[in-house]
């Protein structure tokens, strides 16, 4: 089943990512890595800005106190609201970059990283509270996608997307265990990108070379697909004031031939019911 689909932004992004709406200034954040920028988007004024930041972001969400949180190739950084940059953690590997993150129910931040050549394992996912202390999740991953939890907080969603799979662990006081498969995605629909969990614990699931996002109920069932006119789907977010449309990041490069839309920011009205996200508690 397919949905109709709206250009919010249209853009040349190299690599979208990170959709995160931010509920304080009615405004939707977004990422182009690659190009080390930073995009907000208020869709009741149409209003845009870009801001560069210092090196390459995996990731960008609001900060408790205001301001931003950043998932940097170095490490994680902080935007204060008037716009000052300081590190939270500087912890610089080489070959290394950041990618997707997430903020958990309690505040933290959930931040993934991958190595530049993709090699296997070379990524991580770590835990990061307020004050910058650091503990590692997993240490073997290769390319540290969508991270999401359940309503109640006791489920936790995560894509290592070379796996094909989206992975679900138990998750409580901060800690991932019984790791499992929640979904398998087939040969020949893509790769599992970004994910969101919406107000019903369903997850969708962007489609990496597979132009749509995908719905799956909380048993793990496909219900939804939501095609796109362009093949890199990177990842998902529900925002607007009811938390009903669904924005959908996507990127153009390794195209040789990108189709008008690539990189573009696209949105589904009225897709379903997401979840109002925490902010960074730092």
């Amino acid at each position: 089943m397919s949905a109709p689909y709206e250009v919010a932004v249209r853009a040349e992004a190299q690599l979208g990512e990170g959709p995160t709406w931010d509920p304080a200034s009615g405004r939707l954040l977004w990422i182009d890595i690659l190009n080390s920028r930073v995009h907000t988007y208020d869709p009741v004024s149409g209003h845009r800005s870009v801001r560069t930041t210092p090196q390459h972001v995996g990731a960008v969400k609001p900060r408790a106190g205001g301001g931003l949180v950043l998932n940097l190739r170095d490490g994680v950084g902080l935007l204060d609201p008037d716009g000052g940059f300081r590190w939270l953690r500087h912890e610089p590997v080489p070959g290394r970059r950041a990618n997707d993150a997430a903020v958990a129910p309690d505040g933290s931040l959930w931040a993934g990283t991958m190595r530049y050549d993709e090699a296997p394992g070379g990524g991580t996912l770590s835990r990061i509270t307020g004050d910058g202390t650091a503990e590692t999740v997993l240490d073997d991953v290769t390319v540290s996608n969508g991270t999401g939890w359940s309503p109640d907080g006791r489920l936790l969603y995560y894509i290592d997307t070379p796996t094909r799979r989206v992975d679900v662990f138990d998750h409580d006081g901060g800690r991932a265990t019984n790791r499992r498969p929640f979904a398998v995605i087939e040969d020949g629909a893509g790769f599992p990108d970004g994910l969101t969990v919406d107000a019903e614990g369903a997850v969708w699931v962007a489609l990496w070379d597979g132009s749509a996002v995908r719905r799956y109920t909380p048993d793990g069932e496909l219900d939804r697909v939501i095609t796109l006119p362009v093949p890199r789907v990177t990842a998902c977010a529900f925002g607007g004031p009811g938390l009903t449309d669904l924005y959908v990041t996507t990127a153009r490069v390794g195209l040789d031939t990108p189709p008008p839309l690539a990189g573009s920011l696209f949105v589904v009205p009225g897709a379903g019911r997401g979840q109002a996200q925490p902010a960074f508690a730092g």
